[in-house]
């Protein structure tokens, strides 16, 4: 698709106006990042000016210790890109000036600010905490004083399942205490920039606006505030961040940088999502250039990576957010759709600044050797090397999904999980995948399980308990139940009670149904094990072929062991111990975390009906 806006004549005029010697020195329109930082692991800085005919003049810097390493002229003469050296800069402001026939036209004072102490080591997502995803529009309103605001397109509207909702970063705020009290250590946040776009604002895909919060969710400051908070809750944030398309509504789509800022085709080509072509060695250059640079949807242009600016410009902004904001971790969404080697040289840029950091992709197969190829450290076929610390397990996934509505067979029932895990040969790192059993594009997790509460513990037992990040999605404790194919606004619905106005209030104990409880207990039992059980985070798995459709495994190291059981059958049944003697020899008693049933003799244990056991060895 061949597309190029410009600016109406009228705004141009306008803002000539204001940047002339008629209305006396302005800044420009826009200055991205707005402001930066000292002692910085990466000391060269690209600052991206705009203003109406920018690219023509000339720069200069009142400070001796900034020095212009380069200026960058482009296809449109109302940006400019320049590049600076900030190695032996000391905090503080200097102005840069733009100078054109000899006079000042724009300037602007840019601040490097001091860096927070100990931020370049900050302690990322890791294998010792527990994920809660949830979507900040269907979460909880918190400030109706938020919900429509000047200049922005969609309004809040509750009759419409797939509109804006009004959900707002003051709500998470104000509900943290329910993610914290079930024992979860960290929030997934779906996209919060600006997506001024016309329809589906709200799922925050499509941004506008990659230095500024959507003002339907709050301020920047909110968002910093919020990281703040929740971390005084014990409660890391990690941000969903998409750098394989922006929206079509973004400022710079009016007037695009460079010819090659976005891809281009003659006619609307979307993306194949085939995934294969990107390792297939046999893939036709066609297949493979359609899968990367289609267009995701027609109000998601794909951006081009291979454009050194645009690709610097990513790179910063990923940066720019972690610093100011504190977050702890990044989800990357579309993972394989972007140019896979500028991913690389994002992560590692990323990770350079921040060695401890998370960054969690979004490779959607049920392929462990697809998945395994985007996670940082696999010694591929052709060298290529993610950087990635983690992406989703959606091989295990899959086999969630099924296993536990199947009975017994060669492949089925309890054998996915086993065969699924039994693949992790495939990854570099195992025990830093993210398991989940569904989020907010996937059919919920309880009706994955056929809606039934003894099959969705055991999902969640099993989820908490396998090696991994566990990851649970906003509603799974409410026994929330919907079918992708029905529709997100189903999917993505609304949590009760966060709402003025709501009849109910599941917040509380007391606006949850007996079921309901039961799930959130279940939850926060296994959770708040989990936290105080190193061995459940960082412990070796030790996994036996499921018989009779029940699995048994264990998580051990070298101070503790832990043995879980999930009886897949509409039946009790008899589990004679002795076959799994290698994993529990030395220890003569087992306690039931979820029942508090003891056993003092590992001989033949009567297991309920599709239940799960969480046993701790003594």
């Amino acid at each position: 698709m061949k597309m190029k806006r410009v600016i109406p004549a009228m705004t141009l005029a306008i803002l000539f106006l204001a940047g002339s010697g008629l209305f006396g020195q302005s800044s420009p329109e826009r200055v991205e990042p707005p402001f930066w930082w000292t002692d910085m692991f990466h000391t060269e800085l690209q600052v991206k000016a705009f203003a109406p005919e920018i690219g023509n003049t000339r720069v200069t810097v009142d400070r001796p210790d900034v020095r212009i390493k380069e200026v960058v002229a482009v296809d449109s003469p109302n940006y400019l890109f320049i590049y600076l050296d900030v190695a032996h800069t000391a905090p503080g402001k200097f102005r840069i000036d733009f100078h054109q026939d000899g006079q000042v036209k724009y300037t602007y004072d840019y601040e490097l600010r001091e860096r927070e102490a100990g931020s370049r080591y900050r302690e990322g997502l890791n294998a010792s905490d527990a994920m809660y995803l949830l979507m900040p529009d269907r979460f909880a309103n918190g400030d109706p004083s938020l919900d429509n605001q000047p200049g922005m397109i969609e309004e809040v509207d509750r009759d419409n399942p797939s509109g804006r909702q009004g959900g707002d970063i003051p709500g998470i705020i104000q509900n943290l205490d329910h993610i914290a009290g079930m024992g979860f250590s960290a929030i997934w946040l779906n996209p919060v920039l600006e997506n001024n776009q016309p329809r589906y604002s709200y799922h925050g895909y499509a941004a506008t606006d990659y230095y500024k919060i959507d003002p339907r969710f709050g301020t920047n400051e909110d968002f910093r505030d919020m990281v703040g908070k929740a971390e005084e809750k014990g409660i890391k944030i990690v941000k969903d961040i998409v750098l394989n398309h922006s929206g079509d509504h973004h400022w710079w789509m009016d007037d695009l940088p460079t010819a090659d800022w976005i891809h281009h085709w003659d006619e609307f080509t979307r993306t194949t999502y085939r995934m294969t072509t990107i390792l297939d060695p046999h893939a036709a250059r066609d297949d493979y250039k359609r899968m990367v640079e289609g267009w995701f949807d027609h109000h998601m242009p794909d951006l081009n990576q291979n454009n050194r600016l645009l690709a610097r410009y990513l790179k910063q902004n990923s940066v720019w957010w972690i610093e100011y904001s504190g977050i702890r971790g990044i989800r990357m969404d579309t993972q394989p759709y972007a140019d896979r080697f500028f991913m690389s040289d994002w992560a590692r840029y990323v990770m350079n600044e921040y060695p401890y950091f998370m960054i969690i992709g979004e490779a959607w197969t049920g392929v462990p050797a697809i998945i395994s190829y985007f996670q940082g450290g696999k010694e591929n076929h052709d060298d290529y090397d993610s950087h990635f610390p983690s992406v989703f397990d959606f091989s295990l996934y899959d086999a969630i999904g099924r296993a536990f509505t199947e009975g017994d067979g060669w492949g089925t029932g309890m054998m996915r999980l086993y065969n699924s895990l039994a693949q992790d040969f495939l990854y570099p790192d195992p025990y830093n995948l993210v398991v989940f059993g569904d989020n907010h594009d996937t059919d919920r997790i309880f009706t994955r399980v056929g809606e039934n509460i003894d099959k969705l513990e055991m999902a969640l037992t099993f989820i908490f308990t396998t090696r991994g990040i566990p990851q649970v999605y906003t509603g799974t404790e409410l026994l929330e139940s919907a079918y992708e194919h029905d529709g997100h606004g189903e999917l993505r619905s609304t949590f009760p009670g966060g709402w003025p106005g709501d009849p109910v209030n599941k917040f509380t104990r007391e606006g949850r149904t007996t079921d309901q409880n039961r799930i959130t207990d279940h939850i926060t039992t296994l959770l708040n094990f989990r936290q105080n059980k190193p061995v459940l985070q960082y412990g070796w798995l030790k996994q036996f072929v499921p018989e009779d459709n029940i699995y048994v495994y264990f998580r051990y190291d070298e101070n503790d062991t832990v043995m879980v059981v999930l009886n897949n059958n509409d039946m009790e049944k008899e589990l004679e111990l002795n076959r799994f003697r290698e994993a529990w020899d030395g220890y003569s008693e087992a306690s039931d975390l979820i029942t508090g049933q003891r056993f003092n003799r590992f001989d033949t244990w009567t297991i309920p009906a599709n239940t799960g056991m969480v046993l701790e060895l003594e």
